[in-house]
């Protein structure tokens, strides 16, 4: 194990390589990690500044969207933002996107993956998650790190609407460990995409929870996660009485707390750590037969180096690219107050030379 690493499995089960077996096919991606060809600015040292300032201070560019409304198939609502302008021609490559933990199609790394789809021609769009972009719920139901069936269903319905488009897939965090899930879940029937992309994603989700319950890591960033999570919950329980127990849920002082009180009693797990554990997509990665990018920063405050994963978890189709610096779902480049083109241009420009 390099730099003291956890093993393959996710959480403390211990479990190594080879839950799955390795379903790459020939020709596919020599798996290997790189450093990639991040450097930071020099006016921006350190995980959390870094962090902080993609959230904060970077440039967002200025980007419209096209709201659509679309059904799940079991009769909720979630919201997919187009931006703009379209492509006229169906064959033009799509891109939807996946956001991360209470993120939208304005979280600023969204803002700056479309406005790059768009600058070179593609169809780009966010694919919100349930409750998430301002679409309530019809169901009581919410969403979750590990729902791979969610993304499913919006990507085979991308597919079958637009079957002559070379379809693509990129996850941040949250969303990136769902698209993972998935793409090693369904191993070769994945192949609806031609290719991925993840950045920031938190692999092993019990190691993530633990460092977001940590010192700065909790009062930075749990508590602002926590607010807006225990609204929703709030308008949830309005919605859907006695479905919550909403006092254990207003009372969380952490993201384990939350968990264990909201996600998992809702989407049937046994409690906080068993919905860690089952969600983490980290197992899944040696199953991956789609060409995939994984983009994190070793000094990512919410996801622990020691628990990314190495070329001996993944599969030849999978790059693994880590470079030192970047933060979470930033990776800030140029002078003061910086912009977040690096992690965009670094994913078309892999989609493009066909992963």
């Amino acid at each position: 194990m390099e730099d003291g690493a956890a093993p393959c499995g996710a959480g403390s089960s211990g479990a190594r390589c080879g839950r799955h077996r390795d379903t790459a096919r020939p020709g596919s991606l020599n798996s290997r990690s790189s450093e990639g060809a991040y450097r930071p600015p020099a006016w921006l040292p350190g995980g959390h500044a870094q962090t902080l300032a993609g959230a904060l201070l970077a440039r967002r560019p200025a980007v419209s969207y096209r709201r659509e409304i679309w059904t799940s198939p079991d009769g909720d609502t979630i919201g997919a933002d187009f931006a703009q302008p379209e492509p006229l021609t169906a064959a033009a490559p799509v891109l939807a996107l996946f956001h991360g933990l209470e993120g939208s199609s304005s979280s600023p790394y969204a803002l700056a993956l479309m406005h790059e789809a768009v600058s070179r021609g593609w169809r780009a769009l966010v694919l919100h998650f349930r409750g998430c972009g301002a679409v309530p719920n019809r169901l009581a139901r919410a969403y979750h790190s590990g729902d791979s069936e969610e993304a499913d269903w919006m990507l085979r319905a991308l597919a079958a609407r637009w079957p002559q488009a070379p379809l693509h897939a990129a996850g941040v965090s949250l969303g990136g460990n769902v698209l993972s899930k998935w793409l090693g879940e369904r191993e070769e029937n994945a192949h609806l995409l031609q290719a991925a992309a993840v950045v920031s994603v938190p692999f092993d989700l019990t190691a993530g929870g633990a460092a977001l319950a940590r010192g700065w890591n909790r009062l930075l960033y749990a508590r602002h996660f926590l607010r807006s999570m225990q609204r929703k919950a709030l308008a949830f329980d309005r919605s859907f009485p006695g479905r919550i127990d909403i006092a254990r849920v207003v009372a969380s002082r952490d993201l384990y707390d939350f968990d264990e009180s909201f996600t998992a009693p809702l989407h049937g797990f046994r409690d906080a750590l068993h919905y860690w554990h089952a969600a983490s997509s980290k197992p899944w990665l040696r199953s991956v037969a789609v060409p995939l990018l994984a983009i994190s920063a070793r000094n990512d405050p919410f996801v622990p180096a020691a628990s990314l994963p190495t070329p001996a978890c993944v599969s030849r189709s999978v790059l693994l690219e880590q470079p030192s610096q970047g933060g979470h779902a930033s990776f800030v480049r140029g002078p003061w107050p910086g912009e977040l083109g690096f992690v965009p241009r670094r994913i078309l420009e892999f989609f493009q030379r066909g992963a």
